[in-house]
């Protein structure tokens, strides 16, 4: 195959057809879905107040020059919770007054926030989305949450997620469907898509995420946003998250511009470093240094859909332009990997129904649980033999520093096979048989970087024929964040994206 052809081959001849309840385009086996017709409206908060249009960087050089106070910032994103979240439902807990554990000198002090509702947040509930959990107010912080409230950053509430964080859309039997801010009528991703949708619609500038098989990207793919899953070990965690057989989990933030990204793994590195990793430093622009880039255009079987291929198409002109060498390269993970890493997503759903009080702290009634997570659970008795070979290749995967890039410095693929899709096209409700097919065409992409424990960035690179967003993956070895951040700036320069819905 030649350099790009799978990218131009969709401008060939297409047989149209149904499926699922939307329309697509085969093209050379490459299921092509279109654009949902039936666009909902847009929530865009970003008025004229304290808050404004500023992205965390502005707003701290504002307090600075004490041109806003902190209680101002809060309030402004308290008032505009409460014109968005009606239309978003992205909120799952409120929190009306200052936060006294939080860190009035910190460098992020006085910045509005939310926490995603799978950490524990001192004095609120968490209920990882679930209608099995009955959680009683959290007598303590989780570990990164202190490290959030030491930052200086002010929690305004808790954000929704779908129970337990196993699918890649927020809708849950507890708290309903989140709605994106750039079309009501779609899915802002998940697990983390109630954080995503406050930053996106202008809440808040700066949202609490984490990600266990592309909960950071895949709601920054939908909403238009900045998501940077770090290396593994790069941030603090929960003790618990150690004891995994594979730990795939990482926290981290989603942001609006890639500068407040990378000012808060700056800060945060000051306050933790792993001194496994090499240090990110403070990124504040890109490099001199040119990248060689291997661009993914072969999707062993995976769904990409026509509007994704054309938003590769101009991040790879984007990047020659720049002077980057971008050679077309394989998928560097099988389907035997993608095999593995169901099995042991399955395991995963099986422990939390099972042990889900030594897990996550509190018993996990199994008799209210949703149809995926029931479903999810049950493949394990079919698999259960083959459950020990899978553990050993994930953790195979684990140990490559390179993390599946080789001699590249950074791999391009997309965050998502096609656009958000319509609410309940994901939903609890669906059956679970359907719902598994449908994700695995759309989210096929993210998961073994969790496995590598490499750096991936998800950056709003495309638009859809209707409008919304379409992210862009890049992916580089282990403890290579530095080299993401500055291709990121580079990226961001050369084709700024809107920021809000509306801006």
């Amino acid at each position: 195959m030649g350099p790009f052809s799978q990218i131009h081959r969709y401008f060939t001849g297409s047989v149209r057809t149904k499926r699922d309840g939307y329309s697509s385009d085969i093209v050379d086996n490459i299921s092509v879905v279109s654009p949902w017709h039936d666009s909902g409206k847009s929530i865009d908060t970003t008025i004229d107040d304290a808050l404004g249009d500023s992205d965390v960087v502005d707003l701290l050089n504002r307090l600075k020059r004490r041109e806003v106070h902190g209680k101002e910032l809060r309030a402004a994103a308290l008032r505009r919770a409460e014109l968005a979240d009606p239309s978003l439902n992205a909120l799952t807990a409120w929190v009306a007054d200052e936060r006294e554990d939080a860190s009035r000198t910190g460098p992020f002090a006085g910045i509005p926030t939310v926490i995603k509702d799978n950490e524990d947040l001192t004095g609120l509930p968490t209920f990882m989305g679930s209608m099995a959990i009955q959680s009683q107010p959290a007598k303590g912080n989780a570990p990164f949450v202190s490290q959030l409230l030491e930052l200086g950053l002010q929690p305004v509430g808790k954000t929704t997620m779908p129970e337990f964080g196993l699918t890649a859309t927020t809708e849950s039997s507890r708290y309903g469907a989140t709605r994106n801010p750039w079309d009501t009528n779609r899915s802002t991703g998940g697990s983390s898509g109630g954080s995503a949708a406050l930053v996106a619609a202008g809440v808040v500038p700066m949202a609490h995420a984490n990600d266990g098989g592309g909960s950071i990207r895949i709601p920054a793919s939908c909403c238009g946003l900045v998501g940077l899953k770090p290396s593994r070990g790069r941030l603090i965690d929960s003790p618990e998250i150690d004891r995994l057989p594979v730990n795939i989990v990482t926290q981290g933030v989603l942001t609006r511009s890639v500068r407040d990204t990378a000012r808060f793994f700056a800060e945060a590195e000051r306050s933790f470093s792993n001194p496994k990793l090499p240090e990110v430093g403070d990124v504040q622009g890109p490099a001199k240094q040119r990248l060689r880039i291997g661009v993914v255009l072969d999707f062993d079987g995976r769904s990409v859909s026509e509007d994704t291929l054309a938003a590769i198409a101009q991040t790879v002109a984007i990047l020659q332009d720049l002077g980057h060498v971008v050679d077309e390269v394989a998928f560097p993970f099988s389907q035997q990997d993608g095999r593995d890493f169901l099995r042991y997503w399955a395991l995963l759903a099986y422990s939390m129904r099972r042990f889900g009080d030594q897990i996550v702290g509190q018993p996990v009634d199994s008799a209210r649980t949703e149809n995926f997570t029931d479903g999810l659970a049950s493949l394990l008795s079919s698999m259960f033999e083959r459950i020990p070979l899978s553990l050993w290749r994930l953790r195979r995967w684990a140990e490559r520093t390179d993390a599946g890039t080789g001699s590249y410095d950074v791999l391009l693929t997309p965050v998502l096979g096609h656009e958000p899709p319509p609410i309940g096209y994901l939903g609890p409700d669906v059956d679970f048989q359907v719902h598994l097919s449908r994700l695995l065409r759309w989210a096929g992409f993210t998961a073994m970087s969790n496995v590598t424990g490499s750096p991936a960035l998800s950056l709003p690179l495309g638009r859809s024929e209707s409008g919304v967003p379409i992210g862009m993956q890049f992916v580089s070895a282990v403890g290579q964040e530095r080299c993401l951040l500055e291709l990121a700036y580079e990226l961001e320069e050369a084709h700024p994206w809107r920021r809000t819905p509306s801006g």
